[in-house]
Parts: structure tokens; sequence; C-alpha cells
């Protein structure tokens, strides 16, 4: 008999429970969507954009000289100058790149740009450093032959592109913020004018030498810089950036031929070389084509 009320419980629980069950609501209508946390920020990407800067002489000199021998066996004239670079102007175009970011704080990518260039410098010497002919003086029984060189050179780089690549670092609280190091291969159109007129002042010849070159081309060589890209989080697609390059083009070297001579001069000869290097230091907008986004919602299953 002791068991019977055991039993009788456990029965009355169980159909207390069903009816409480039963007074439940019930769920009815589509799963709930599940809502996915926002995505990390992420360098990674092709991207494309714009740059405006100004470009700076690198302090480089333009160096040259002429020669033409004496009628003897003594040394003849000669004349050799060596004139600071003025180089400066604006300079803005477009870039186009792609970076792949291999760890939260390491990213690694190649980027392209051309632009064109209002960059020019005028050099000028008066008076170059000249040497006096003392053969002329033997041979005609006269005093020294002087003279003075005057030196013109001016120079435009009328576009120039780069091809470099990229390596930067990221901090864990700034994931948006790039500081990077950049360098490679640069190439550029370089116009290169010079004249030169040597104006005999004392001596048996008198008179003037007159000397004209000029260079047109593209001049290629090298690049490398660093910045700072950021991007706001509010808008992941755009980026703005600031960046430093050095950029060196070589050098372009003339022969000086005389155009116009108020006397003969036997074998004249001249030379002017001058180095393409300048800073740049410009700003530029990027747009990222693949940003990172919120991936569409998915629905729970159940």
């Amino acid at each position: 008999m002791a068991k019977f009320p055991v039993a009788a419980g456990v029965v009355l629980a169980l159909v207390a429970g069903s009816a409480f069950a039963a007074d439940l609501p019930s769920r009815k209508g589509p799963p709930p969507v599940f809502v996915p946390p926002a995505p990390s920020f992420t360098w990674n990407g092709l991207y494309g954009g714009i740059n405006i800067g100004y470009g700076f002489g690198a302090g480089s000199n333009e160096t040259g000289g002429f020669i033409y021998p004496s009628p003897s066996a003594a040394p003849g004239f000669s004349a050799a100058w060596n004139a600071p670079q003025n180089l400066n102007g604006v300079t803005g175009g477009g870039q186009i790149g792609y970076n792949f970011q291999f760890s939260p704080w390491l990213v690694v990518g190649a980027e392209a740009d051309i632009q064109a260039a209002d960059i020019n410098s005028q050099s000028n010497v008066v008076g170059a450093t000249t040497s006096p002919s003392t053969a002329f003086a033997a041979t005609a029984a006269r005093g020294p032959i002087l003279h003075s060189a005057f030196v013109n050179s001016a120079k435009s780089v009328d576009w120039w592109g780069t091809v470099r690549g990229r390596i930067g670092v990221t901090l864990p609280s700034w994931p948006n913020l790039l500081v990077y190091g950049t360098g490679g291969f640069a190439y550029g159109q370089v116009d290169q004018t010079v004249s030169v007129a040597d104006i005999f002042l004392t001596g048996p010849v008198g008179g003037a030498v007159i000397g004209r070159a000029k260079s047109f081309g593209t001049k290629t060589g090298w690049t490398a810089g660093g910045g700072v890209e950021w991007s706001p989080l509010a808008f992941p697609a755009w980026s703005l950036k600031v960046e430093y390059l050095y950029t060196d083009l070589g050098s372009t070297n003339v022969v000086i031929p005389g155009v116009l001579t108020t006397f003969v001069v036997p074998g004249w000869a001249g030379s002017h070389s001058s180095p393409t290097q300048f800073h740049t230091v410009r700003a530029g907008l990027n747009w990222h084509f693949n940003p990172f986004a919120a991936p569409a919602p998915v629905l729970a299953k159940y």
C-alpha cells in the first residue's frame, strides 16, 4: 500500500507539467535572422586614385666645359663651369595599386603612377673659369689672349612616373592607419637646352664663339620614399595619403657644337652634364574597388 501514494504523486506531477506546457505561448512564422558581427578592417585589394604635390631640387650641380687647341704645342683655350640647379614646380596625376595584408600588422603591395609636371630649372654662369692661351701670344708676339665664357642652361621635367613596391605596418589599435616605405623604377620626359658664348676681349683673334645644344627624351632611373595612408572607418572605400619620394632620372650629357663663330676655331669641343634629381611631397586620394563589406544576412536553421 505504501507504493501507491508515491506512484500517484508522480502521475499527478506529470499531468500538471503537461497542462502547464500547454498553456505556454507558441512561436509561429519564419526563423529569426542571424546578423553577423561587422568584419574587421583590411587593406586587401585593388585601388586607384589621384595625387597632387610639389617637386624641388636635390642640391645637385650642372658641370661642363670646352677646349679648343692652340696652333702650337702649348695648351689652348679652355673654360669650365659648375652651376647649382634650382629645379622646382607643381606635379599631379594618378595612381593604381594592389595591397595584400599578410597579417593584422603587415601589408605588402605594388603601385604604379604617372603625372604631368611643371618642374623647371634655369642656371646662368657669368664669366666661367677660363684659361688664357700663351701659345697665340707667343706666335703673334702680342699680349696674352683674354676671354670670358657665359653659360645658360634650362631644364624641364614635363611628365614622370614610377612603378614601385610598397611594404607597410599597422597598429592593432589603428588598423585603418598604414605607415609604409616604397621604392622602385622611375621614368620621365626631360628636356635640356644649353647655350655657351665665349667672348674674346684681347689678343690677335678678337671676336666670339657661340655654342648651343639641345636634348629631349625619356630618361629612366629609380625612386624611393615613404608615406602614411589613412582610411576613415565610416567610409572604408576611401583613403587619404601623404607621401615623400626622392627621384633620380640620371644625367643628361650633351656635346656643344660651335654654331656661330667670328673666326676659324680649330678643334672646338664642348660638353655639359646635368643630373635630374628631385624631391617630391604630395597628397593623394584613393578609392578601393573591393572594400571590405558586411556579408548578406544569413537565416538561422533550426
